[in-house]
């Protein structure tokens, strides 16, 4: 066996769990009883035995969680800091072997000065406290009353604990404390602060996520006061979209004094500008909440973000510089004036199992129903835009399009209509020509016809068949067979008819390309690949299908008639709309079947759009790797949710077949997309040459595609 096949074994060996770039963290809310440490701590190994046996890797506490943050005066006596301290051991001890850290509310006496702390501990050992900063001193709150800042606590100071070894005896040692402690567990990077440090105008927090904290961690105490919730959690996800990072919030809850306050018990945990969840409020039980994170999401994201770091170069203060500690076998390397405790990795869960995260099979579409019809507006609204700033300033005479009946040239059509509408310009300036070819349906050829009279624009009908046949003849090619030049010879006559009818008229031609098409490279180079603006350049097809509904679910946006069909039949443009949408997709290029219907149907031959899209949102905004984007797939497409929407899930062979394909197309056809038209970004994953993705045209998909083979 050579070395690197030895190697690649032991490591195999050692992550039998493969982590996926997550980490499973959790908030613990017990229930408390005032000063009765005892009950607390009961209450407190409860919650780590249950959360160990979830796999979580992290588990916050609230605020002052051992003692009860409402025990105000009884903080002056010493038998309840004596208890908190023992506590404190107790639960050391109670995580040696689980392989969890865990971060408790305690209060701390140091010199002469008491301290509201967060407190890390885990495998036996207290590694870590952090003291509060900020001290609510106002309306409700008296905590200057009782507890000093961590501003007081000098960089660098050590607090003495007792805490047991393996065999039970007591030993005497000193823990390091202070506002500037991060914890790293080999990369994962935690920092902490408590209650009112997240309210203030320059959070902590802040300053740990410049220094590398992933994971901020938020000990907290707030009493119930109406619509404070809903702003809190706002402003928990609103950080976490500031910081790049994972915001884990545990506050309070039942057993606090309801002398004058209610303490609800919340749990929130957020990323990236997102809530990943949220615990019930008004428990009286007990209660966990439990999410996986992807920490190696927030570093992409953050090396991404290129002004993430800006502050590091402009606050001198925050430069790194190394710090040694004696108390540690190993340096602590101190960053942005935080001193970052090294421990040790924590094993990964089985995240293939169980998976405390939402997965959504469809990311670019809205999973909530009620914010669809916003979200579709917005991204309908920049597409017009977009023409609208086009075509005034080249001062077009008309908008040339050419419409199959499909979803794809539908929206274009829609957008160019609206945009007219919205310039003041008559719509028969819109000239929409349908091409009949060989495959071409009389389902599509009857849609395109019926949309473009009900919207009122400018219809011309071309045939593109004896052209293509002269074309054949002209260079000696046997039509009946039907390879990529019969194809890519239709596609290529249509765009010349575009093109010259836009000189004809003194136009533009309107793209009508999407995003998974083109990621795929399923277009024609210098075909419908080509056009001299593409307003759908940024719309992945998962995304087409809504917008399209939008629309024909609001005839309003652009107003149309009823038209009479050959058959008899009168249909509005939302009709025909809706008939488009439940029409399989498909270039139309293969002559149909005996009975006239599509013969060539794309998603059977290049693979369905949901999982290409799917595939596309993970590689492209987080990078993630074939092995992660096959795990997600498999929660997605397998799971009750999605079972619900459709018939059937993708198996494993079925995912991997497409994601082999997505990555072998996506490198192979990089060629196409270096030289795409203007179009307007709409969504955060765009492909423009000229502004998010840069690739050469030759790089080789052999890493990502040995890595599809190994799954």
């Amino acid at each position: 066996m050579s070395i690197f096949a030895e190697l690649k074994r032991i490591l195999m060996q050692e992550k039998a769990n493969f982590d996926y770039g997550l980490f499973r963290v959790a908030t613990a809310v017990p229930t408390v009883k005032v000063a009765d440490v005892e009950y607390n701590l009961k209450q407190h190994i409860d919650l780590i035995r249950q959360a160990h046996a979830e796999g979580v890797q992290l588990l916050a506490f609230p605020e002052l969680s051992l003692t009860g943050y409402t025990c105000a005066d009884l903080f002056r006596h010493q038998p309840l800091l004596n208890a908190a301290c023992e506590a404190l051991i107790h639960l050391a001890e109670a995580t040696r072997g689980i392989d969890m850290a865990v971060i408790v509310g305690a209060p701390l006496a140091w010199g002469n000065r008491l301290f509201n702390c967060g407190v890390l501990l885990g495998d036996g050992v207290i590694a870590g406290i952090v003291p509060k900063v900020y001290l609510p001193n106002y309306n409700e709150f008296y905590e200057a009353r009782w507890f000093a800042s961590g501003n007081e606590v000098p960089n660098g100071s050590m607090i003495e604990m007792v805490t047991t070894d393996r065999k039970g005896k007591r030993i005497q040692h000193r823990v390091r404390i202070g506002k500037d402690l991060l914890f790293d567990f080999e990369g994962t990077t935690i920092g902490i602060e408590i209650c009112e440090d997240l309210w203030v105008p320059m959070a902590p927090s802040n300053r740990m996520a410049l220094a590398g904290a992933q994971i901020i961690v938020n000990l907290s105490c707030s009493d119930e006061v109406l619509g404070k919730h809903a702003y809190l959690r706002r402003m928990v996800e609103a950080q976490s979209g500031r910081l790049v990072c994972a915001y884990v919030y545990a506050s309070a809850g039942f057993g606090e004094s309801s002398t004058d306050l209610v303490f609800a018990g919340k749990g929130l945990i957020a990323e990236n500008g997102s809530l990943l969840g949220e615990s019930e409020r008004f428990q009286t039980e007990s209660h966990l909440l439990i999410r996986d994170v992807d920490v190696e999401k927030l570093k992409v994201l953050r090396r991404t973000q290129t002004t993430f770091n800006d502050l590091l170069d402009a606050s001198p203060d925050l430069k790194a510089s190394p710090y040694h500690s004696e108390y540690y076998s190993h340096e602590l390397p101190r960053t942005g004036g935080y001193q970052t405790i090294q421990l040790s990795k924590l094993t990964a869960p089985d995240f293939k199992q169980k998976l405390y995260r939402f997965v959504a099979p469809r990311p670019f579409v809205p999973s909530d129903n009620d914010d669809m019809e916003t979200r579709c507006s917005e991204i309908f609204n920049i597409q017009v835009q977009g023409l609208v700033t086009r075509l005034q300033h080249i001062q077009s005479k008309t908008a040339v399009i050419g419409i199959s009946g499909g979803l794809d040239s539908t929206l274009a059509l829609l957008v160019t209509v609206r945009a007219f509408d919205k310039l003041g310009w008559s719509r028969d300036r819109i000239i929409g020509i349908t091409m009949p070819g060989f495959g071409t349906s009389g389902r599509t050829y009857n849609n395109s016809l019926g949309l473009m009279k009900s919207l009122g624009i400018t219809l011309r009908e071309i045939s593109i068949k004896d052209a293509v046949n002269q074309h054949f003849k002209d260079l000696g090619i046997d039509s009946s067979v039907h390879d990529v030049t019969y194809e890519n010879s239709q596609a290529r006559e249509r765009t010349q008819i575009l093109m010259d009818v836009s000189n004809q008229t003194s136009g533009i031609v309107i793209g009508t390309g999407d995003l998974s098409e083109l990621c795929l490279g399923w277009c024609t180079y210098n075909g419908d690949h080509m056009s001299m603006y593409a307003v759908n350049v940024s719309i992945p097809k998962t995304l087409v299908k809504y917008l399209v509904r939008y629309v024909a679910q609001n005839p309003s946006i652009c107003q149309s008639e009823v038209i009479s069909e050959p058959n008899g039949k009168k249909r509005s443009a939302s009709e025909i709309l809706i008939d488009i949408i439940d029409t399989p997709i498909s270039p139309e290029l293969i002559p149909t079947d005996s009975k006239g219907n599509i013969a060539q149907k794309t998603e059977d031959l290049v693979g369905p759009y949901e999982l290409h899209d799917f595939f596309l949102y993970h590689m492209f905004r987080f990078g993630a790797s074939p092995r992660k984007i096959f795990m997600l797939a498999q929660k997605a497409f397998q799971s009750d949710e999605y079972k619900t929407m459709r018939e059937g899930t993708y198996d494993d062979e079925t995912i991997k077949k497409w994601l082999r394909t997505f990555f072998r197309r996506f490198f192979l056809q990089q060629f196409k997309r270096s030289c795409l038209p203007d179009g307007p970004k709409v969504g955060t994953v765009s492909i423009s040459p000229r502004g998010d993705w840069r690739m050469p045209s030759d790089a080789c998909a052999t890493l990502w595609l040995k890595e599809v083979d190994e799954l």
